[in-house]
């Protein structure tokens, strides 16, 4: 690979928004498929999908796309606190009210988002381990890389614990096979039968946060510190070493480990624990060869084409789930429980490139997306300057 480095954008960090823009289409793929079906919310196949193709397709998102990419948007969200923290030092602004309104916001966005949109929302989440990242936003960048791992130890152990105590995470198949076609069924009615599935599915999607949250704040703490090392600030020249051998360690272990947890499927605890373990090291890979990509011209286009829905992360995030509900449910074309698993990557590409161009556009007039422009009045508490 030929790594001729090209010029840096001097006003945002043109890589940070690529990776951001890289990591909404990986919680594409995966989400999409929640509304695509109701059966894999209730951790089991449908049963009218069960082709070779279908099968082979779900084995390489588990694969290559689960459990991998809100960790590296955690990442990210991590790395963009420092940079808000230092332009908030810039402006002589009070940064903890302003930001505990920022969280306040995004916590009200992520409820409507769940109740509206998808019950699998991350936002309300983010909001308040943002507090929890607010609390330690002077911890050392060593002290905070140790407690990320610490963290992802201690749930790795507590899924192992339950594997080996014989804790099964569907108990009753033919239960969770009804409960996955009235899911469907309801998925496939109108406004008011999606609105109730989704407040339905909320008590079982805050128990999953009990293992997505420690693992998210951990994600938070390692971007906090590459932020404050202002690691993605100076392009890769002198990280080229450092870039190369995460790729050696990451690749092979990353993939080893998503690899069993691929086999054993959402439901094997102990495949959960090793994906645990291995998906920061498959996650850190993906970055590491990302970075180098983009540091070349062809690389660089490619970073250019991410980076304005990465901009507006969490309008594309909020218009993912809009085009999810209007292509699938009963509130838009009706599709849900009759796309295979095979067709639903596929779709995801569309609405990526969709999404891709109409960012593009947009900023080309705007200064914010629709959300982040309402994020931002929160925050500052005054009415932002829309257009350019």
């Amino acid at each position: 690979m030929t790594e001729t480095l090209r010029p840096r954008t001097p006003t945002r960090l043109l890589d940070v928004d690529a990776l951001r823009g890289f990591a909404l289409f990986g919680i594409l793929v995966v989400n999409l498929a929640y509304f695509a079906s109701g059966y894999p919310f209730h951790l089991v196949a449908d049963p009218a999908h069960g082709s070779w193709l279908d099968d082979s397709v779900e084995f390489g998102v588990r694969l290559l796309f689960e459990m991998k990419f809100y960790l590296l948007f955690s990442f990210l969200f991590g790395y963009s606190f420092t940079l808000q923290l230092a332009a908030a030092g810039r402006a002589g602004a009070n940064f903890t009210a302003r930001f505990v309104r920022r969280l306040g916001g995004l916590f009200v966005l992520g409820g409507l988002h769940a109740v509206l949109l998808f019950q699998g929302d991350i936002l309300t989440t983010y909001a308040l381990l943002g507090l929890v990242l607010l609390a330690v936003h002077r911890t050392q960048p060593r002290t905070a890389v140790i407690a990320a791992g610490a963290i992802v130890g201690v749930v790795a152990v507590g899924m192992t614990v339950a594997a080996l105590a014989g804790i099964e995470l569907v108990t009753d198949q033919e239960a969770a096979l009804a409960a996955g076609r009235a899911s469907t069924d309801a998925l496939a009615g109108g406004l008011g039968s999606v609105i109730g599935e989704h407040l339905r599915s909320l008590p079982t999607m805050a128990g999953s946060l009990a293992v997505q949250g420690p693992l998210a704040l951990a994600a938070f703490l390692v971007g906090l510190a590459a932020g404050r090392r202002k690691l993605l600030a100076d392009g890769i020249g002198r990280h080229t070493g450092a870039l190369r051998r995460l790729e050696l360690v990451g690749y092979p272990i990353g993939l080893a480990g998503a690899l069993v947890f691929a086999i054993g499927g959402t439901t094997n605890l102990a495949g959960l624990a090793v994906s645990i373990l291995t998906a920061p090291l498959l996650v850190s890979a993906y970055v590491a060869t990302l970075l180098r990509v983009f540091a070349t011209p062809r690389g660089g286009r490619l970073a250019r084409a991410l980076a304005p829905a990465g901009r507006m992360a969490l309008s594309s995030y909020l218009g993912q789930s809009l085009l999810g509900v209007l292509i699938f449910t009963g509130v838009g074309l009706g599709l849900t429980g009759d796309t295979p698993p095979a067709v639903v990557p596929v779709v995801a590409v569309g609405i990526f490139a969709v999404q891709l161009e109409l960012s593009r556009r947009w900023l080309a007039r705007y200064r914010y997306g629709p959300a982040e422009w309402v994020l931002r009045a929160v925050t500052n508490a005054e009415r932002p300057r829309m257009r350019r």
